[in-house]
């Protein structure tokens, strides 16, 4: 842009106006003028030589009447030349002044405008560098000795017997029955399938509700998302802050106020009024948000004793860890 500028400045200041070649009101004028000063001189001659005695020619006489007959008429003319030259170069002066007005104005906001496209592309590099490191942080793997891996370790360590839990025949418990749910089953069923096509993501989530304290966070998690769905909040459309591995440890332990703040990183307005406004009003909303983070707070402060940082990071970036990190800044969870 402030390379087109100069240019079309420069042709609107050195190039002719298009009216320049019109009549103007001053040459009306003159025109008027020296056609009356012909009729007048016309007249007196045509009166006052009828008077005149006869004799040779005068050339005095001739010079005198061609100079009182022209003389007035050129002078007319003259003046008229000379207002419309000033018009003239008043007008160019005044383009002239714009132009550079203009050129100056280009100059200077070409100017400003680099600079400060310059400091706003700095300023997006430090603060993509800054997420990057956050995000590299915040999934930061911890390598431990003889670490198993994610598909064959227990997502939440075997529940002691208890002595109502259900048995059969022989005394064997029913959980007993159903294959281990592993770290990665349960992450993926965490996230919940993301297609109808997803076998892998239903699969998981199948192995999921087969076990006892998991199929119990699966379902509050679902009725959450259901209800939240009605108001048009997408765990999706949702960007929250990562927050590291060891707060959600030191949440896990038992921390809360400004030292876990962290976790709710859910910044979306909208998101947050609505699901505000919906607790004040609406009981049974009130009432599935309650039992949902109390069931996610309990599953995850089991399943971070064995998990490592990686899992950890992973978790948080599903839909139920995002729901509890918007639920829980509207209910003063991190508070």
């Amino acid at each position: 842009m402030a390379d087109e500028s100069p240019k079309k400045i420069e042709l609107g200041v050195y190039q002719r106006p298009e009216d320049a070649s019109k009549i103007t009101a001053t040459e009306m004028i003159a025109a008027i003028l020296s056609l009356v000063w012909l009729a007048m001189t016309a007249g007196y001659f045509m009166i006052v030589g009828t008077g005149t005695s006869e004799g040779g020619f005068d050339s005095i006489r001739f010079v005198m009447m061609i100079i009182a007959i022209f003389m007035p008429i050129a002078m007319i003319w003259v003046g008229a030349l000379a207002v419309r030259a000033s018009v003239t170069m008043r007008e160019e002066s005044r383009r002239l002044q714009a132009a550079i007005s203009a050129m100056r104005q280009a100059y200077l906001s070409g100017q400003q405008g680099g600079s400060n496209a310059t400091v706003e592309k700095k300023l997006e590099e430090i603060a993509a560098a800054q997420r990057k490191t956050e995000s590299t942080l915040a999934t930061f793997t911890s390598i431990r000795p003889g670490q198993t891996p994610a598909e064959d370790k227990l997502a939440i360590p075997a529940p002691a017997l208890i002595e109502d839990q259900a048995s059969l025949a022989l005394g064997t418990p029913s959980e007993s029955l159903a294959p281990p749910l592993s770290v990665a089953d349960f992450i993926k069923a965490m996230n919940f399938p993301e297609t109808a096509e997803d076998k892998e993501g239903f699969r998981a989530l199948r192995r999921a509700l087969s076990d006892r304290k998991v199929s119990q966070l699966i379902h509050a998690a679902q009725d959450v998302l259901t209800l939240l769905s009605q108001d048009g909040i997408y765990m999706d459309d949702l960007r929250p802050d990562r927050a590291k591995p060891e707060i959600w440890r030191r949440f896990a332990k038992g921390e809360r106020g400004h030292a876990v703040a962290s976790l709710g990183g859910v910044r979306d307005r909208s998101s947050l009024a609505l699901a505000s406004a919906r607790m004040k009003q609406d009981a049974i909303f009130r009432d599935a948000v309650h039992h949902f983070l109390r069931k996610f707070d309990k599953t995850f402060a089991e399943f971070e004793q064995t998990a490592t940082d990686e899992e950890i990071a992973a978790l948080s970036d599903c839909r139920t860890a995002r729901a509890f990190m918007l639920l829980g800044r509207v209910t003063g969870t991190f508070d």
